[in-house]
């Protein structure tokens, strides 16, 4: 809450903002936006907010329900990135510490954020390459770690139920792979 009171006395303080008239939000500040381009920041921050959030919540249960089986998953969310609880975290952070509430801080911590995550990514893989050798060595070769590719977007946010024993095609797999 007291981010942005304290990024604008920054603002104003250090780089003479203070003949402008300041908004609510950061970027409607900066823009010059005024009123409806806080509401644009904030309902397009929160949008990416909820979709962060749903895909860390989906991708903890796919890797929940594959830790139960003892097995690698490489379908659904984890066959177009190997992370994708550190890609919605980042989603979800990005839309309320960058889109809808930015701050001088929020804007300087996330790639802070990223970069501890990155390397969290790293030390996680090689556990799991201990664990499961030449099968997770040429997973890893094949899917990104926090990005899909190009045209993968749309399966990545796409909501659905999904059971453990559906015959629905996997997500992200090769169709030469799907069941």
């Amino acid at each position: 809450m007291y981010g942005f009171p304290l990024t604008i006395y920054l603002l104003v303080r250090f780089f003479g903002l203070d003949q402008i008239n300041l908004n609510a939000s950061l970027w409607s500040t900066l823009l010059g936006m005024g009123e409806t381009g806080m509401m644009i920041a904030m309902i397009f921050g929160y949008i990416l907010l909820f979709i962060g959030i749903g895909i860390f919540m989906k991708g903890w249960r796919e890797l929940h329900r594959a830790r139960k089986e003892n097995r690698l998953i490489t379908d659904r969310l984890y066959g177009l990135v190997r992370h994708p609880q550190y890609t919605g975290l980042f989603i979800a952070l990005f839309g309320e510490g960058i889109v809808h509430w930015p701050t001088v801080f929020s804007v300087a911590l996330f790639p802070v954020i990223v970069l501890a995550y990155y390397l969290l990514a790293r030390s996680e893989e090689r556990k799991v390459e201990e664990e499961f050798g030449d099968e997770y060595r040429e997973y890893r070769k094949r899917v990104p770690m926090f990005i899909p590719r190009w045209g993968q977007w749309r399966a990545m946010t796409a909501t659905r139920t999904e059971t453990s024993d559906d015959n629905s095609p996997d997500i992200g797999q090769p169709k030469s792979e799907r069941k």
